[in-house]
């Protein structure tokens, strides 16, 4: 059920002094002997790489958390699943037109309770990419989510998503289905649902395509996640119309998981292992899970009505503008 991560992955910029250190260190154990002792060696180069990786984590800018959002081997919700959902059961379809591979959708047991969930999905070959259109849905995707979130309410389930991509896909044939209407749709039926919602931004969340699944009483952010009404590169084209302005987009964004917090968008961050989730997909999903298990036993104590005015209060009081 979960796709294999690929760990030979591409290295972006800022981590590749890291990388080559971890490659010396490898060397190294693999050149050891029992007549030729290299520990000492071994043990001064794993301290230099932590603390490199501390400070090279540490000065990230905007734009480059937005490349590690969107890192290639970065955990997807298939893999999350696998570590955190016990006998979770895929459900496929919109019962209208097809099956957007793009949103996985199920039902299964987070530390033993029902849970419905529904999360982006990416690839991590070409062809997987274009099987789950690089994770962005389409029409039947978000009707694929609504029929669960209608299933949640039903059977008074919990519901998890994960969100992870980069907006609702915006071909023609996805318009000419209705997507601003199936994306108002789940806004709609999420504001109205009467079971505890947790959404986590687990990669990069954006616009739309990531509100869709969004509309939640607790939203996570791991630590190196991000959430915008728009990329930066979106943003460069129309604002400066120059794609090589999108670290200055990134920056006046406030898209980073620390800025969604400080502005009280966000519930809670989550951290990540060192180096970024990539690095340790498992104890990953082991930090989630004991987050999302506390959320989730704190609403769980809620009423289905003192729910819904607490989610109604918390987006109404999103945002800040100034009357003139």
């Amino acid at each position: 059920m979960t796709e294999p991560v690929t760990y030979d992955r591409t290295v972006l910029e800022f981590e590749r002094p890291i990388v080559e250190l971890e490659r010396k260190i490898g060397e190294l154990r693999e050149l050891s002997s029992e007549t030729i002792d290299f520990s000492d060696e071994i043990g001064r180069l794993e301290r230099k790489a932590r603390n490199l990786q501390e400070k090279v984590l540490a000065d990230l800018s905007p734009i480059q958390k937005v490349q590690l959002s969107r890192h290639p081997a970065r955990p997807y919700t298939l893999d999350y699943v696998g570590h955190m959902i016990t006998d979770f059961i895929e459900l496929h379809g919109d019962r209208a037109y097809a099956d957007d591979e793009s949103v996985v959708t199920g039902l299964g047991r987070l530390a033993g309770e029902r849970v419905v969930v529904v999360g982006h999905q990416k690839g991590r070959t070409t062809k997987e990419n274009l099987r789950r259109n690089f994770g962005m849905p389409r029409p039947e995707g978000y009707r694929k989510a609504r029929r669960m979130f209608g299933l949640a309410a039903r059977f008074g389930l919990p519901v998890l998503t994960f969100i992870d991509t980069p907006g609702a896909y915006p071909g023609i044939g996805a318009e000419e289905r209705g997507q601003a209407e199936a994306i108002a749709g789940n806004l709609e039926l999420m504001a109205a649902l009467p079971v505890p919602i947790i959404a986590t931004v687990i990669g990069e969340g954006g616009s739309g395509g990531a509100l869709a699944i969004g509309v939640a009483d607790r939203i996570l952010m791991l630590e190196h996640s991000t959430y915008s009404v728009i990329s930066p590169e979106g943003c460069a084209s129309i604002l400066w119309r120059d794609q090589a302005q999108a670290a200055t987009a990134a920056a006046e964004l406030k898209l980073t998981a620390a800025d969604i917090r400080s502005l009280g968008v966000a519930d809670e961050v989550v951290r990540e292992p060192r180096g970024g989730a990539h690095r340790d997909p498992e104890a990953a999903a082991r930090s989630l899970l004991t987050v999302i298990a506390r959320h989730l036993g704190e609403l769980r104590r809620l009423s289905a009505a003192d729910l819904l005015e607490r989610r109604y209060a918390k987006f109404r009081s999103i945002g800040v503008f100034l009357e003139r």
